[in-house]
């Protein structure tokens, strides 16, 4: 199969109303001090514009009020929408609700879907996942936090960490084990739980950050449940299967997460060079300094390797489906993550205090580059996960593979006649 990450006309077009309206509309709301509920309300004018280009909720098929994009078409969209964190939620891709409308609309029943999934595609309503849990480490295999049947209703006891948006959605899609004596991957199912019921706390949490910045889009909260009383029908998906139903959310997702720090890097890569063209240093320009040249050079050369790497990883989804991606999704998570936390430090040092300074978003960007390390399991997870796969294709050597006397020893046994007769052994 060769590779092929071209788009008709039509898409083009589209993509290059993304890029100016993105510019135009949502870069100026960044300088604006609005809390969520106010930037909700001034964003609606812009969804209906991009409900109107056919661009809304891209993510999802026709039938449920999506585009039925393929993944190399939504990766080029999310590729301009990571120039802001605003964007997302203009087009109806925000996380984490983009995630939890699949999986509601992946294992959701019809009345879920109605009751849940079309109020978040409307923006109607906000969701959070709960997944993560202190002292776990990446495994979701070793949750503690856990949901019994009582009669009709499940009852949920447990704590889960750093929850985005825990504190002002109003559900949150809730991994737990209800199964404790199943296999390690049949423990844990999903439920949806809605926030007004009894029972659940929260405890705001500082991510490098001042504890008073609540943001225009997410919190991050700790999340206690205690005795937590939810129908039995809350249970998303099949009972056991939370494990594989998490697996399906977040392989494709990663794909949306890497293009947008590839815009992040694209637009902090811009500033680097307009900073080296404008400022001048010593008697000449930034851009005449063989430091700075060497950080454009490599600069360029990570965003653009993240972009192929991740486009052929969509690419490879669209031909294979995600389970047989699952070495290339693995990749682009750590490549893509270093990469643009790299080029954002670059920019950074370009610029000076002013890039440290809340008066360039550099500074914020930068805080979130570093937390795309540890997004959907940590980097180290994921590259020990590549290493062991590429390992099954090789066998053990006495001595290494390459070795020069052994290869030539096999060398003459083949050809040793042939040689002979040539004289080439005399």
């Amino acid at each position: 199969m060769s590779w092929n990450f071209s788009t008709e006309p039509e898409f083009e077009r589209k993509l290059e109303w993304m890029r100016d309206f993105v510019r135009e509309e949502v870069y100026p709301l960044e300088t604006l001090d609005l809390d969520y509920r106010q930037f909700r309300e001034i964003i609606k004018p812009l969804q209906d514009e991009v409900r109107a280009q056919g661009l809304w909720a891209a993510h999802l098929g026709p039938e449920l009020g999506g585009q039925g994009f393929g993944q190399v078409k939504l990766g080029l969209m999310h590729e301009i929408l990571g120039g802001s964190e605003l964007a997302p939620p203009v087009f109806g891709v925000h996380a984490p609700d983009t995630g939890n409308s699949e999986l509601l609309a992946i294992g959701g029943t019809e009345e879920q879907k109605r009751k849940w999934m079309d109020p978040l595609l409307a923006n109607e309503i906000w969701s959070a996942y709960s997944m993560t849990e202190q002292g776990t480490g990446s495994d979701p295999t070793q949750f503690t936090t856990s949901a019994v049947l009582d009669g009709d209703e499940w009852v949920v006891n447990g704590t889960k960490y750093c929850v985005g948006n825990g504190d002002r959605s109003d559900i949150h899609i809730l991994m737990c084990v209800t199964d404790p004596d199943a296999d390690r991957h049949s423990r844990a199912s999903m439920l949806i739980i809605p926030t007004d019921v009894p029972g659940i706390t929260t405890r705001p949490i500082s991510l490098m950050s001042d504890p008073e910045d609540h943001g225009v889009l997410h919190t991050h909260v700790e999340v206690t449940y205690e005795d937590v009383r939810v129908p039995r029908e809350n249970l998303l998906g099949e009972r056991g299967k939370g494990f594989a139903l998490a697996q399906k959310r977040l392989g494709p997702g990663r794909i949306h997460h890497c293009m947008r720090w590839i815009g992040v890097s694209r637009r902090a890569f811009d500033m680097l060079c307009e900073r080296a063209v404008s400022k001048s240093v010593h008697g000449s320009y930034l851009k005449d300094k063989g430091v700075i040249q060497n950080w454009i050079a490599e600069s360029i050369a990570a965003i653009e390797s993240s972009r192929l790497l991740t486009l052929h990883a969509a690419w490879k989804i669209d031909e294979v489906g995600a389970t047989n991606a699952r070495q290339e999704i693995a990749m682009i998570k750590y490549h893509c993550a270093t990469s643009q936390y790299e080029v954002l430090d670059r920019a950074i040092q370009i610029h000076g205090a002013l890039g440290f300074s809340g008066d360039l978003p550099l500074e914020h960007m930068y805080r979130w580059a570093r937390a795309s390390r540890l997004y959907d399991g940590p980097d180290e997870v994921h590259k020990m996960g590549v290493a062991k796969r590429i390992l099954r294709g090789y066998e053990p050597h006495d001595l290494p593979s390459e070795h020069v006397p052994t290869r030539r020893a096999a060398a003459l046994e083949k050809y040793g006649e042939q040689l002979a007769a040539l004289g080439a052994l005399a």
